[in-house]
Protein backbone atom coordinates (compact mmCIF):
# COMPACT_ATOMS: atom_id res chain seq x y z
CA UNK A 1 0.00 0.00 0.00
CA UNK A 2 2.82 2.30 0.99
CA UNK A 3 4.55 1.54 -2.69
CA UNK A 4 1.27 2.36 -4.43
CA UNK A 5 0.75 5.76 -2.78
CA UNK A 6 4.30 6.75 -3.37
CA UNK A 7 4.02 5.53 -6.93
CA UNK A 8 0.84 8.19 -7.19
CA UNK A 9 2.59 10.99 -5.64
CA UNK A 10 5.61 10.49 -8.15
CA UNK A 11 2.89 10.51 -11.09
CA UNK A 12 2.69 13.51 -13.60
CA UNK A 13 -0.67 14.68 -13.66
CA UNK A 14 -0.60 15.16 -17.18
CA UNK A 15 0.77 11.87 -18.45
CA UNK A 16 -0.29 9.82 -15.14
CA UNK A 17 3.22 7.95 -15.17
CA UNK A 18 6.10 8.66 -13.21
CA UNK A 19 8.09 11.80 -13.96
CA UNK A 20 10.38 11.75 -16.76
CA UNK A 21 12.78 14.75 -16.25
CA UNK A 22 10.70 16.42 -13.77
CA UNK A 23 10.19 20.31 -13.10
CA UNK A 24 9.15 22.82 -11.26
CA UNK A 25 6.89 25.68 -11.75
CA UNK A 26 6.44 28.38 -9.30
CA UNK A 27 3.70 27.36 -7.65
CA UNK A 28 5.48 24.51 -6.70
CA UNK A 29 3.06 21.65 -8.84
CA UNK A 30 5.82 19.33 -10.65
CA UNK A 31 5.68 18.19 -13.97
CA UNK A 32 7.53 16.00 -16.83
CA UNK A 33 9.24 18.55 -18.88
CA UNK A 34 7.94 17.04 -22.02
CA UNK A 35 4.25 17.36 -20.65
CA UNK A 36 4.72 20.65 -19.35
CA UNK A 37 6.43 21.91 -22.34
CA UNK A 38 3.72 20.41 -24.62
CA UNK A 39 1.01 21.93 -22.13
CA UNK A 40 1.99 25.83 -22.26
CA UNK A 41 2.83 25.47 -25.78
CA UNK A 42 -0.87 24.14 -26.60
CA UNK A 43 -2.83 26.36 -24.18
CA UNK A 44 -2.69 29.23 -21.76
CA UNK A 45 0.29 29.72 -19.58
CA UNK A 46 -1.18 28.60 -16.56
CA UNK A 47 -0.17 25.58 -14.45
CA UNK A 48 -2.52 22.69 -15.31
CA UNK A 49 -3.17 21.79 -11.25
CA UNK A 50 -3.88 25.36 -9.40
CA UNK A 51 -3.82 27.69 -12.61
CA UNK A 52 -1.74 30.06 -11.29
CA UNK A 53 0.00 32.17 -14.50
CA UNK A 54 3.28 31.05 -15.36
CA UNK A 55 5.34 34.41 -16.92
CA UNK A 56 6.64 34.18 -19.99
CA UNK A 57 10.22 34.98 -18.85
CA UNK A 58 10.14 32.36 -16.33
CA UNK A 59 12.68 28.90 -16.89
CA UNK A 60 11.84 25.68 -16.58
CA UNK A 61 14.54 23.90 -13.92
CA UNK A 62 14.64 20.55 -12.92
CA UNK A 63 13.77 19.39 -9.52
CA UNK A 64 17.41 17.42 -8.60
CA UNK A 65 15.74 15.80 -5.59
CA UNK A 66 12.60 14.30 -7.18
CA UNK A 67 14.65 13.06 -9.96
CA UNK A 68 17.11 11.26 -7.33
CA UNK A 69 13.81 9.52 -6.11
CA UNK A 70 12.87 8.69 -9.58
CA UNK A 71 15.94 6.74 -10.51
CA UNK A 72 16.36 5.16 -7.25
CA UNK A 73 12.79 3.88 -7.74
CA UNK A 74 13.52 2.87 -11.29
CA UNK A 75 16.35 0.73 -10.41
CA UNK A 76 15.00 -0.94 -7.80
CA UNK A 77 14.93 -4.89 -8.40
CA UNK A 78 12.08 -6.03 -10.33
CA UNK A 79 11.85 -9.26 -7.46
CA UNK A 80 11.23 -6.38 -4.69
CA UNK A 81 8.23 -7.54 -2.64
CA UNK A 82 7.77 -3.95 -2.23
CA UNK A 83 7.42 -2.57 -5.94
CA UNK A 84 7.70 -5.90 -7.58
CA UNK A 85 8.30 -5.67 -11.34
CA UNK A 86 7.59 -2.17 -13.17
CA UNK A 87 6.69 -1.19 -16.58
CA UNK A 88 9.39 0.18 -19.20
CA UNK A 89 7.44 2.83 -20.67
CA UNK A 90 5.09 3.91 -17.94
CA UNK A 91 7.10 3.05 -14.69
CA UNK A 92 4.00 1.58 -12.91
CA UNK A 93 3.63 -2.51 -12.04
CA UNK A 94 2.95 -4.65 -14.66
CA UNK A 95 -0.53 -6.14 -13.25
CA UNK A 96 -2.06 -7.33 -16.96
CA UNK A 97 -0.71 -9.94 -19.84
CA UNK A 98 -1.94 -8.42 -23.41
CA UNK A 99 -2.26 -11.38 -25.28
CA UNK A 100 -2.47 -9.12 -28.36
CA UNK A 101 1.66 -7.99 -28.46
CA UNK A 102 2.76 -11.15 -26.03
CA UNK A 103 3.78 -8.82 -22.75
CA UNK A 104 3.34 -8.01 -19.85
CA UNK A 105 1.81 -4.29 -19.43
CA UNK A 106 0.65 -1.72 -16.43
CA UNK A 107 -2.48 -0.24 -15.97
CA UNK A 108 -1.33 2.84 -18.17
CA UNK A 109 -0.58 0.63 -21.35
CA UNK A 110 -4.03 -1.02 -21.27
CA UNK A 111 -5.23 2.78 -21.85
CA UNK A 112 -3.22 3.46 -24.17
CA UNK A 113 -1.26 1.21 -26.42
CA UNK A 114 -3.30 -1.95 -25.53
CA UNK A 115 -6.66 -0.09 -25.47
CA UNK A 116 -8.02 -2.65 -28.03
CA UNK A 117 -5.99 -5.86 -27.06
CA UNK A 118 -7.08 -8.88 -25.30
CA UNK A 119 -5.88 -8.46 -21.91
CA UNK A 120 -6.27 -10.57 -18.49
CA UNK A 121 -4.40 -10.92 -14.93
CA UNK A 122 -1.20 -12.19 -14.61
CA UNK A 123 -2.00 -14.98 -12.07
CA UNK A 124 -5.01 -15.97 -14.44
CA UNK A 125 -2.30 -16.12 -17.47
CA UNK A 126 -0.11 -18.20 -15.66
CA UNK A 127 -2.57 -20.67 -14.41
CA UNK A 128 -4.04 -20.84 -17.88
CA UNK A 129 -0.03 -21.51 -18.94
CA UNK A 130 1.01 -23.66 -16.45
CA UNK A 131 -2.20 -25.98 -17.09
CA UNK A 132 -0.84 -25.95 -21.10
CA UNK A 133 2.48 -26.72 -19.66
CA UNK A 134 2.08 -29.86 -17.67
CA UNK A 135 -0.76 -31.47 -20.27
CA UNK A 136 2.31 -31.45 -22.65
CA UNK A 137 4.99 -32.35 -20.11
CA UNK A 138 2.93 -36.15 -19.72
CA UNK A 139 2.48 -35.55 -23.68
CA UNK A 140 6.23 -35.78 -23.44
CA UNK A 141 6.70 -38.45 -21.02
CA UNK A 142 4.25 -40.43 -22.45
CA UNK A 143 5.68 -40.51 -25.93
CA UNK A 144 9.47 -40.80 -24.05
CA UNK A 145 7.94 -44.29 -22.31
CA UNK A 146 6.51 -45.71 -25.85
CA UNK A 147 9.95 -44.52 -27.80
CA UNK A 148 12.01 -46.42 -25.38
CA UNK A 149 9.69 -49.69 -25.55
CA UNK A 150 9.81 -49.45 -29.16
CA UNK A 151 13.23 -49.01 -29.01
CA UNK A 152 13.93 -52.29 -26.54
CA UNK A 153 11.35 -54.07 -28.75
CA UNK A 154 13.60 -52.95 -31.87
CA UNK A 155 17.10 -54.12 -30.20
CA UNK A 156 15.35 -57.24 -29.00
CA UNK A 157 13.86 -58.11 -32.58
CA UNK A 158 17.17 -57.35 -34.71
CA UNK A 159 19.27 -59.69 -31.74
CA UNK A 160 16.51 -62.30 -33.27
CA UNK A 161 16.58 -61.51 -36.51
CA UNK A 162 21.13 -61.96 -36.13
CA UNK A 163 20.54 -64.94 -34.23
CA UNK A 164 18.07 -66.70 -36.66
CA UNK A 165 20.31 -65.79 -39.57
CA UNK A 166 23.37 -67.30 -38.04
CA UNK A 167 21.22 -70.10 -37.45
CA UNK A 168 19.92 -70.88 -40.50
CA UNK A 169 22.95 -70.00 -42.29
CA UNK A 170 24.61 -72.96 -40.42
CA UNK A 171 21.67 -75.14 -40.99
CA UNK A 172 21.59 -74.54 -44.66
CA UNK A 173 25.50 -74.65 -45.08
CA UNK A 174 24.98 -77.76 -43.13
CA UNK A 175 22.03 -79.31 -45.52
CA UNK A 176 24.04 -78.80 -48.38
CA UNK A 177 27.24 -79.77 -46.97
CA UNK A 178 25.49 -82.98 -46.35
CA UNK A 179 24.35 -83.12 -50.01
CA UNK A 180 27.62 -82.66 -51.73
CA UNK A 181 28.54 -85.62 -49.74
CA UNK A 182 25.97 -87.63 -51.06
CA UNK A 183 26.65 -86.39 -54.22
CA UNK A 184 30.23 -87.10 -54.12
CA UNK A 185 29.70 -90.75 -52.91
CA UNK A 186 26.99 -91.09 -55.65
CA UNK A 187 29.42 -89.82 -58.40
CA UNK A 188 32.37 -91.74 -57.57
CA UNK A 189 29.44 -95.28 -57.13
CA UNK A 190 28.19 -94.90 -60.70
CA UNK A 191 31.97 -94.09 -61.74
CA UNK A 192 32.82 -97.15 -60.08
CA UNK A 193 29.85 -99.24 -61.73
CA UNK A 194 30.51 -97.59 -65.44
CA UNK A 195 34.00 -98.94 -64.65
CA UNK A 196 33.06 -102.31 -63.81
CA UNK A 197 30.45 -102.30 -66.72
CA UNK A 198 32.71 -101.27 -69.13
CA UNK A 199 35.53 -104.18 -67.94
CA UNK A 200 33.30 -106.96 -68.19
CA UNK A 201 32.01 -105.56 -71.23
CA UNK A 202 35.32 -105.58 -72.84
CA UNK A 203 36.18 -108.80 -71.41
CA UNK A 204 33.43 -110.38 -73.28
CA UNK A 205 34.75 -108.43 -76.40
CA UNK A 206 38.47 -109.59 -75.78
CA UNK A 207 37.27 -113.50 -75.83
CA UNK A 208 35.10 -113.23 -78.76
CA UNK A 209 37.74 -111.65 -80.38
CA UNK A 210 40.35 -114.22 -79.52
CA UNK A 211 37.98 -116.96 -81.02
CA UNK A 212 37.86 -114.94 -83.89
CA UNK A 213 41.12 -114.51 -84.76
CA UNK A 214 41.60 -118.41 -83.42
CA UNK A 215 39.39 -119.25 -86.36
CA UNK A 216 40.81 -117.18 -88.89
CA UNK A 217 44.06 -118.60 -88.11
CA UNK A 218 42.54 -121.96 -88.33
CA UNK A 219 41.47 -121.36 -91.28
CA UNK A 220 44.34 -119.40 -93.13
CA UNK A 221 46.00 -122.62 -92.04
CA UNK A 222 43.51 -124.71 -94.10
CA UNK A 223 43.61 -122.64 -96.75
CA UNK A 224 47.56 -122.90 -97.08
CA UNK A 225 47.35 -127.03 -97.15
CA UNK A 226 44.80 -127.03 -99.76
CA UNK A 227 46.97 -125.03 -102.22
CA UNK A 228 49.86 -127.14 -101.26
CA UNK A 229 47.60 -130.47 -101.92
CA UNK A 230 46.32 -129.03 -105.13
CA UNK A 231 50.09 -128.35 -106.41
CA UNK A 232 51.05 -132.19 -105.44
CA UNK A 233 51.92 -133.88 -108.41
CA UNK A 234 52.45 -137.20 -106.85
CA UNK A 235 49.04 -138.90 -106.89
CA UNK A 236 50.14 -141.43 -104.02
CA UNK A 237 50.97 -138.47 -101.77
CA UNK A 238 48.20 -136.37 -102.61
CA UNK A 239 45.89 -138.89 -101.62
CA UNK A 240 47.08 -139.71 -98.83
CA UNK A 241 47.49 -136.29 -97.47
CA UNK A 242 44.34 -135.44 -99.20
CA UNK A 243 42.59 -137.34 -96.53
CA UNK A 244 44.35 -136.55 -93.20
CA UNK A 245 43.09 -132.74 -93.91
CA UNK A 246 40.60 -131.50 -91.41
CA UNK A 247 38.98 -128.33 -92.35
CA UNK A 248 37.70 -126.07 -89.05
CA UNK A 249 34.39 -126.64 -87.84
CA UNK A 250 31.30 -124.01 -88.55
CA UNK A 251 32.38 -120.41 -87.31
CA UNK A 252 29.02 -120.07 -85.18
CA UNK A 253 26.80 -116.78 -84.30
CA UNK A 254 28.58 -113.78 -83.55
CA UNK A 255 28.18 -112.83 -79.37
CA UNK A 256 27.90 -109.33 -78.44
CA UNK A 257 29.31 -107.91 -75.59
CA UNK A 258 26.38 -106.35 -72.80
CA UNK A 259 26.49 -102.79 -72.89
CA UNK A 260 23.19 -100.92 -71.81
CA UNK A 261 23.39 -97.07 -71.43
CA UNK A 262 19.95 -96.55 -69.97
CA UNK A 263 20.79 -99.19 -66.88
CA UNK A 264 23.37 -97.59 -66.01
CA UNK A 265 21.57 -94.33 -65.75
CA UNK A 266 18.65 -96.11 -64.17
CA UNK A 267 20.39 -96.55 -61.03
CA UNK A 268 21.58 -93.23 -60.69
CA UNK A 269 18.49 -91.53 -61.46
CA UNK A 270 16.72 -93.23 -58.42
CA UNK A 271 19.83 -91.90 -56.55
CA UNK A 272 19.97 -88.27 -57.11
CA UNK A 273 16.01 -88.71 -56.45
CA UNK A 274 16.71 -89.82 -53.08
CA UNK A 275 19.50 -87.19 -52.47
CA UNK A 276 16.75 -84.34 -53.41
CA UNK A 277 14.81 -85.36 -50.72
CA UNK A 278 17.79 -85.56 -48.96
CA UNK A 279 18.07 -82.13 -48.62
CA UNK A 280 14.59 -81.23 -47.62
CA UNK A 281 14.72 -83.20 -44.63
CA UNK A 282 14.59 -81.65 -41.26
CA UNK A 283 17.38 -83.68 -40.35
CA UNK A 284 19.66 -86.84 -41.18
CA UNK A 285 18.01 -89.28 -42.83
CA UNK A 286 20.07 -92.80 -41.42
CA UNK A 287 21.23 -95.29 -43.98
CA UNK A 288 20.12 -98.63 -43.96
CA UNK A 289 22.60 -101.44 -43.06
CA UNK A 290 23.34 -102.38 -47.22
CA UNK A 291 23.64 -98.89 -47.98
CA UNK A 292 26.14 -98.34 -45.17
CA UNK A 293 27.97 -101.31 -46.24
CA UNK A 294 27.82 -100.18 -49.97
CA UNK A 295 29.17 -96.48 -49.40
CA UNK A 296 31.49 -97.66 -47.11
CA UNK A 297 33.55 -99.61 -49.56
CA UNK A 298 34.10 -96.15 -51.30
CA UNK A 299 36.42 -93.07 -49.81
CA UNK A 300 34.06 -90.56 -48.33
CA UNK A 301 35.08 -87.01 -49.64
CA UNK A 302 35.18 -86.14 -46.22
CA UNK A 303 35.42 -87.67 -42.82
CA UNK A 304 32.65 -88.13 -40.78
CA UNK A 305 32.32 -87.86 -36.87
CA UNK A 306 34.13 -91.21 -35.95
CA UNK A 307 31.05 -93.66 -34.77
CA UNK A 308 32.35 -96.10 -32.01
CA UNK A 309 30.25 -99.32 -31.27
CA UNK A 310 30.85 -97.82 -27.62
CA UNK A 311 30.40 -93.74 -27.06
CA UNK A 312 30.58 -92.36 -23.76
CA UNK A 313 27.56 -90.72 -22.08
CA UNK A 314 29.28 -87.38 -22.31
CA UNK A 315 30.24 -87.51 -26.02
CA UNK A 316 26.71 -88.70 -26.87
CA UNK A 317 25.17 -85.37 -25.18
CA UNK A 318 27.34 -83.21 -26.99
CA UNK A 319 26.31 -84.54 -29.93
CA UNK A 320 22.87 -83.08 -29.17
CA UNK A 321 24.00 -79.56 -30.33
CA UNK A 322 26.53 -81.03 -32.99
CA UNK A 323 27.02 -78.23 -35.74
CA UNK A 324 28.46 -78.82 -39.27
CA UNK A 325 31.22 -76.22 -40.23
CA UNK A 326 32.86 -75.34 -43.28
CA UNK A 327 36.13 -72.75 -43.37
CA UNK A 328 35.61 -69.47 -45.31
CA UNK A 329 38.00 -69.35 -48.24
CA UNK A 330 38.16 -65.62 -48.19
CA UNK A 331 39.71 -65.50 -44.46
CA UNK A 332 42.55 -68.21 -45.52
CA UNK A 333 46.01 -67.64 -45.26
CA UNK A 334 47.41 -67.65 -48.82
CA UNK A 335 49.72 -70.58 -47.60
CA UNK A 336 46.13 -72.36 -46.64
CA UNK A 337 44.56 -74.98 -48.78
CA UNK A 338 41.39 -76.02 -48.70
CA UNK A 339 39.53 -79.01 -50.09
CA UNK A 340 36.33 -80.95 -49.39
CA UNK A 341 34.16 -78.30 -49.83
CA UNK A 342 36.03 -76.60 -47.53
CA UNK A 343 35.91 -78.78 -44.66
CA UNK A 344 39.70 -79.46 -45.05
CA UNK A 345 42.59 -77.34 -44.75
CA UNK A 346 46.62 -77.97 -45.00
CA UNK A 347 49.29 -75.79 -45.16
CA UNK A 348 51.43 -76.22 -47.82
CA UNK A 349 55.24 -74.12 -47.83
CA UNK A 350 54.35 -72.61 -51.56
CA UNK A 351 51.55 -70.21 -51.72
CA UNK A 352 48.43 -69.80 -53.52
CA UNK A 353 48.83 -66.27 -54.68
CA UNK A 354 49.46 -62.45 -52.72
CA UNK A 355 47.07 -62.15 -49.59
CA UNK A 356 43.32 -61.40 -50.31
CA UNK A 357 41.59 -58.31 -48.75
CA UNK A 358 40.29 -60.43 -46.11
CA UNK A 359 42.85 -62.93 -45.62
CA UNK A 360 44.47 -63.67 -42.83
CA UNK A 361 48.65 -62.69 -42.73
CA UNK A 362 49.08 -65.28 -39.68
CA UNK A 363 48.62 -68.92 -40.63
CA UNK A 364 45.26 -69.00 -39.53
CA UNK A 365 41.28 -69.45 -41.15
CA UNK A 366 38.05 -69.13 -39.90
CA UNK A 367 34.85 -70.81 -40.05
CA UNK A 368 32.03 -69.12 -42.23
CA UNK A 369 29.25 -69.66 -39.31
CA UNK A 370 29.35 -67.57 -36.03
CA UNK A 371 27.18 -67.90 -33.11
CA UNK A 372 25.87 -65.88 -30.49
CA UNK A 373 23.19 -67.66 -28.30
CA UNK A 374 22.86 -71.53 -27.49
CA UNK A 375 24.95 -74.35 -26.88
CA UNK A 376 27.04 -75.99 -30.22
CA UNK A 377 29.55 -78.58 -30.29
CA UNK A 378 31.91 -79.78 -33.50
CA UNK A 379 34.67 -81.67 -33.78
CA UNK A 380 37.59 -81.66 -35.73
CA UNK A 381 40.48 -84.12 -36.74
CA UNK A 382 44.48 -83.10 -36.99
CA UNK A 383 47.33 -84.75 -38.75
CA UNK A 384 49.78 -84.44 -36.06
CA UNK A 385 50.57 -81.29 -33.09
CA UNK A 386 51.64 -77.45 -33.65
CA UNK A 387 48.16 -76.48 -33.99
CA UNK A 388 45.76 -73.94 -32.60
CA UNK A 389 41.60 -74.27 -31.72
CA UNK A 390 39.77 -71.40 -30.81
CA UNK A 391 37.12 -69.16 -31.30
CA UNK A 392 37.12 -65.01 -31.80
CA UNK A 393 34.79 -62.06 -32.60
CA UNK A 394 34.83 -60.19 -35.93
CA UNK A 395 37.37 -57.74 -35.16
CA UNK A 396 40.30 -60.29 -35.06
CA UNK A 397 43.21 -58.73 -36.52
CA UNK A 398 44.47 -60.46 -39.80
CA UNK A 399 47.65 -58.60 -39.61
CA UNK A 400 50.68 -60.28 -38.07
CA UNK A 401 51.50 -57.46 -35.21
CA UNK A 402 54.76 -58.89 -33.46
CA UNK A 403 56.45 -61.73 -33.75
CA UNK A 404 53.89 -64.97 -33.09
CA UNK A 405 52.64 -66.57 -35.80
CA UNK A 406 49.03 -66.57 -34.51
CA UNK A 407 47.24 -64.28 -32.41
CA UNK A 408 44.54 -66.78 -31.22
CA UNK A 409 43.95 -65.39 -26.95
CA UNK A 410 46.95 -62.93 -27.24
CA UNK A 411 44.31 -60.31 -26.90
CA UNK A 412 40.70 -60.30 -25.14
CA UNK A 413 38.86 -61.13 -28.25
CA UNK A 414 39.42 -64.41 -28.44
CA UNK A 415 39.97 -68.09 -26.60
CA UNK A 416 42.49 -70.67 -27.76
CA UNK A 417 43.83 -74.15 -27.11
CA UNK A 418 47.24 -74.65 -28.26
CA UNK A 419 48.42 -78.27 -29.16
CA UNK A 420 52.06 -78.51 -29.08
CA UNK A 421 54.00 -81.92 -29.36
CA UNK A 422 54.90 -82.34 -25.20
CA UNK A 423 52.24 -79.77 -24.25
CA UNK A 424 49.34 -78.15 -24.37
CA UNK A 425 48.78 -74.28 -23.39
CA UNK A 426 45.20 -72.33 -22.83
CA UNK A 427 45.47 -68.88 -24.12
CA UNK A 428 43.20 -65.44 -23.42
CA UNK A 429 44.46 -61.78 -23.22
CA UNK A 430 48.03 -62.98 -23.65
CA UNK A 431 47.79 -64.61 -20.42
CA UNK A 432 48.77 -69.04 -21.10
CA UNK A 433 48.19 -71.82 -18.07
CA UNK A 434 50.30 -74.82 -19.45
CA UNK A 435 48.28 -78.18 -19.45
CA UNK A 436 49.38 -81.96 -19.80
CA UNK A 437 49.95 -83.15 -23.85
CA UNK A 438 47.16 -84.52 -26.02
CA UNK A 439 47.83 -87.54 -27.68
CA UNK A 440 44.91 -87.79 -29.99
CA UNK A 441 44.11 -86.18 -32.50
CA UNK A 442 40.45 -86.22 -32.42
CA UNK A 443 39.47 -83.17 -30.55
CA UNK A 444 35.72 -81.53 -29.30
CA UNK A 445 35.08 -77.90 -29.05
CA UNK A 446 31.55 -77.29 -26.83
CA UNK A 447 30.74 -73.48 -26.89
CA UNK A 448 27.94 -72.89 -24.20
CA UNK A 449 26.93 -69.19 -24.53
CA UNK A 450 24.02 -68.94 -22.16
CA UNK A 451 26.57 -70.43 -19.03
CA UNK A 452 29.51 -68.56 -20.76
CA UNK A 453 31.71 -71.70 -21.21
CA UNK A 454 34.07 -72.78 -23.78
CA UNK A 455 34.89 -76.43 -23.06
CA UNK A 456 37.86 -78.57 -25.21
CA UNK A 457 38.02 -82.40 -25.16
CA UNK A 458 40.23 -85.04 -26.28
CA UNK A 459 38.01 -87.66 -28.16
CA UNK A 460 40.81 -90.52 -28.60
CA UNK A 461 41.18 -93.25 -27.19
CA UNK A 462 38.53 -91.65 -25.43
CA UNK A 463 36.92 -88.51 -24.25
CA UNK A 464 38.89 -86.14 -22.14
CA UNK A 465 37.96 -82.87 -20.26
CA UNK A 466 41.04 -81.07 -21.45
CA UNK A 467 40.15 -77.04 -20.39
CA UNK A 468 37.27 -74.95 -19.75
CA UNK A 469 36.87 -71.07 -20.27
CA UNK A 470 34.56 -68.81 -17.88
CA UNK A 471 33.10 -65.83 -19.96
CA UNK A 472 31.08 -63.51 -20.95
CA UNK A 473 30.62 -63.58 -24.28
CA UNK A 474 29.31 -60.23 -25.80
CA UNK A 475 29.11 -60.61 -29.64
CA UNK A 476 29.17 -63.50 -32.11
CA UNK A 477 32.12 -65.59 -32.13
CA UNK A 478 33.72 -67.63 -34.77
CA UNK A 479 35.38 -71.14 -34.39
CA UNK A 480 39.24 -70.18 -35.49
CA UNK A 481 42.33 -72.13 -36.04
CA UNK A 482 46.23 -71.65 -36.88
CA UNK A 483 48.29 -74.81 -38.19
CA UNK A 484 51.83 -74.78 -38.66
CA UNK A 485 53.20 -75.82 -41.99
CA UNK A 486 53.09 -79.68 -43.22
CA UNK A 487 49.73 -80.04 -40.51
CA UNK A 488 45.91 -80.73 -42.09
CA UNK A 489 43.14 -80.07 -40.27
CA UNK A 490 39.48 -81.22 -41.19
CA UNK A 491 36.09 -80.12 -39.86
CA UNK A 492 34.13 -83.66 -39.10
CA UNK A 493 30.62 -83.73 -40.30
CA UNK A 494 27.97 -85.55 -38.96
CA UNK A 495 24.65 -86.20 -41.43
CA UNK A 496 22.39 -86.35 -38.34
CA UNK A 497 23.99 -82.81 -36.84
CA UNK A 498 20.50 -81.10 -35.28
CA UNK A 499 19.46 -77.84 -35.20
CA UNK A 500 19.70 -75.41 -32.54
CA UNK A 501 16.85 -75.36 -29.88
CA UNK A 502 13.50 -73.28 -30.62
CA UNK A 503 14.83 -72.84 -34.60
CA UNK A 504 14.03 -75.99 -36.06
CA UNK A 505 10.57 -74.95 -36.74
CA UNK A 506 11.65 -71.51 -38.33
CA UNK A 507 14.91 -73.02 -40.52
CA UNK A 508 12.46 -76.54 -41.42
CA UNK A 509 9.87 -73.65 -43.00
CA UNK A 510 12.59 -72.70 -45.53
CA UNK A 511 12.65 -76.41 -47.21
Amino acid sequence: MAAQWLEDRLTCAICLALYQDPVTLFCGHNFCRACIQDWLGRSEKVCPECREPFPDSAELRRNVALSGVLEELRVRPASDPGLGACCPRHGRPLELFCRTEGLCVCSVCTVRECRLHERTLLDAERREREAQLRATLEVTQQQATQAESQLQELQQRSSQIQSSACTLTSVISGKFNRLLQALEMQRNLALRDIEVAKTQALEQARDEKQRLQGHLEALSCCDHRIRNLLEQLDDRTFLQESQLLAPPGPLGPLTLPHWDEDQQLGGLKESLSQLCALLLEEGGRPRAPAEAADFGSMEAPGPLAPVASLVCPLRRKLWQNYRNLTFDPISANRHFYLSQQDRRVKHCRKPRGPDGPGSFELWQVQCAQSFQAGQHYWEVRVSNHSVTLGVAYSELTRRKLGPHTDNIGRGPSSWGLCIQEDSTQAWHNGEAQRLPGVSGRLLGMDLDLTSGCLTFYSLEPETQHLYTFHAIFSRPLYPVFWLLEGRTLTLCHRPEAKLPPGLQEEASGLS
